[in-house]
């Protein structure tokens, strides 16, 4: 396999075995990490070159402009999952979240096309959440990060196509790779939302511990890559195949109502 793949945030979930599974296929991988050499064995995809990356800082992200210009696939994984009442939220998360979930992959990947474009190749995959097209209360925050990241994605394919060059968006449901725990949130002491958020930060702690495992999700990640006419979404996890189709079917409101009672707030 002549094709080299870079995988952001690879030392641990969906890019742990991102460039797991690709790098078993045959591909040259490289992976992220902010701190590339603290990582244990386990943090490690067995034959993967590892980069320093972090996403909060601009001048880390263009550190990997050499590399990126080699790069036939890019896996734009690593980001932060926050929750919080709207109201609530700082001005400072906020620019934070969309550095890390938003601007940061959008830069890599704007490095990265120019080489695909002229080798007429190239796969960049978007990993989003479902909850881009099911929002959830007090997840407001997260929720346009995601959609955000797909909107670049599917208003670009049309522009790069032509070269070969194929953007895509895989978006999975609940997935148990221990992100409840790293989830930061920002709510006040006296908020009167809590009742209401805490029950859905306990209904989404629990289906994200009943979660499909994060080699399910890797395994759509490089069937996207691997397509000739990779589809604009993917979805994988949560019952993707039954949900997408019905909330076609469903008034908007339905589906609004369903997502909201799976998270302990039916109304």
């Amino acid at each position: 396999m002549d094709r080299t793949a870079l995988v952001t945030g690879a030392s641990s979930g969906i890019g742990l075995a991102t460039a797991t599974a690709l790098a078993a296929r045959g591909y040259r991988v490289l992976g992220t990490s902010r701190h590339p050499e603290d990582l244990t064995p386990e943090q490690r995809a067995p034959g993967v070159d590892y980069l320093p990356l972090d996403l909060t800082e601009p001048g880390s992200v263009e550190a990997l402009a050499e590399p990126l210009r080699t790069v036939d696939i890019l896996v734009n994984n690593a980001g932060e999952s926050h929750s919080g009442p709207f109201e609530e939220l700082p001005g400072e998360v906020l620019r934070r979240l969309f550095q890390v979930n938003v601007l940061g992959p959008v830069r890599l990947t704007q490095l990265a096309l120019p080489g695909m474009r002229e080798r007429g190749y190239g796969r960049v995959v978007m990993v989003g959440s479902m909850l881009a097209s099911f929002p959830l209360a007090y997840r407001s925050s997260y929720v346009a990060t995601k959609a955000a990241l797909k909107g670049f994605s599917n208003g670009a394919r049309h522009e790069l196509s032509p070269y070969g060059v194929w953007l895509t968006t895989v978006e999975p449901g609940s997935i148990n790779t221990g992100l409840s725990a790293r989830r930061t949130s920002s709510i006040e002491p006296d908020s009167p939302h809590r009742p209401d958020y805490e029950r859905m930060v306990a209904a989404l702690d629990r289906n994200e511990a009943a979660g499909i495992p994060p080699e399910r999700v890797a395994a759509t990640i490089v069937t996207a890559i691997e397509k000739d006419r990779p589809r604009q979404r993917y979805a994988v996890g949560s019952n993707a195949a039954l949900v997408f189709p019905a909330r076609r079917l469903a008034p908007v409101w339905l589906a609004e109502k369903l997502t909201h009672r799976r998270h302990g707030l039916a109304r």
